[in-house]
């Protein structure tokens, strides 16, 4: 089957405007989940700044409140939330739906909520195996199942999964982590083989090492900040902001002939 749309661009490139054109968002719509903080945070702020209306999911109000005046201070693209608890499959697909009424149907989607569980196999409880697969993988399945066919429709969609280092390689009490985030690497193959004859890509970001409340919740031992510091080729932590160049190369029509593959943000970590 051949795609449904032709490239958006002409080759080669001799309008100096379509340079601009390439990383545009204007007029596009998003959703970002765990959009409140962290590296969801910057990627919702990147989005809108490029033009896009955001919406950003998360659990508590006053964080999303907080996200949402922030993006839409200086970004040209507007931002609104939803509160969801997305461990909760019926609070996922809710999601969708509100999502998609905010700003309208919804034409890029940024897994990106998470959660680790640290322990080593045999510590493992099955309410922490339930919780992180819920989220770290059932709920990007229930909401790309539930927005790819507005996209479809117009033969134009992005969708994004954000998984981790860890998901191609792993360290010790990662179990539960790093079998979700492989997992998601296996969804997003197969949904961009699904996808590509309509227009729609699917690509996976695998950030490393990067300066956030969650990750400074797990490692608050400098000497456990030193272990990932001493791997990192660059020798030093990301920052959220330096994930906002990757995103918008898979979510823009710059990365029109990107689908089905990773990308690692990680300062060489995946090199070694």
């Amino acid at each position: 089957m051949t795609p449904s749309v032709a490239p958006p661009f002409p080759a080669p490139l001799s309008d100096p405007s379509a340079f601009q054109r390439l990383f545009s968002l204007t007029g596009r719509r998003a959703l970002v989940t765990g959009g409140s903080k962290g590296l969801g945070a910057a990627m919702a702020r990147a989005l809108a700044l490029a033009g896009c209306d955001v919406v950003i999911a998360a659990r508590h109000r006053e964080d999303l409140d907080a996200a949402a005046r922030d993006i839409g201070r200086d970004a040209p693209g507007r931002c609104g939330f939803v509160v969801a608890d997305l461990v909760q499959r019926d609070q996922a697909e809710h999601l969708a739906r509100a999502a998609s009424e905010l700003f309208g149907p919804i034409d890029i989607l940024v897994n990106n909520a998470g959660i680790n569980r640290v322990g080593a196999i045999d510590q493992v409880r099955d309410e922490d195996w339930d919780t992180v697969r819920a989220l770290n993988l059932d709920t990007p399945m229930v909401l790309s199942r539930a927005l790819v066919d507005p996209m479809k429709r117009q033969g134009w969609g992005r969708v994004v999964m954000v998984s981790s280092i860890f998901g191609a390689v792993s360290r010790p009490a990662r179990s539960t982590y790093s079998a979700t985030k492989a997992a998601l690497l296996g969804l997003t193959r197969s949904m961009a083989l699904d996808l590509a004859a309509f227009g729609v890509t699917v690509n996976a970001l695998l950030p490393g090492p990067f300066e956030t409340p969650l990750t400074a919740a797990l490692h608050p031992d400098p000497a456990a900040r030193a272990w990932f510091t001493d791997r990192v080729p660059l020798g030093r932590w990301g920052q959220p902001a330096e994930l906002a160049g990757p995103l918008l190369l898979l979510v823009s029509d710059a990365g029109s002939y990107i689908t089905g593959t990773t990308l690692a943000v990680d300062g060489g970590w995946m090199a070694q």
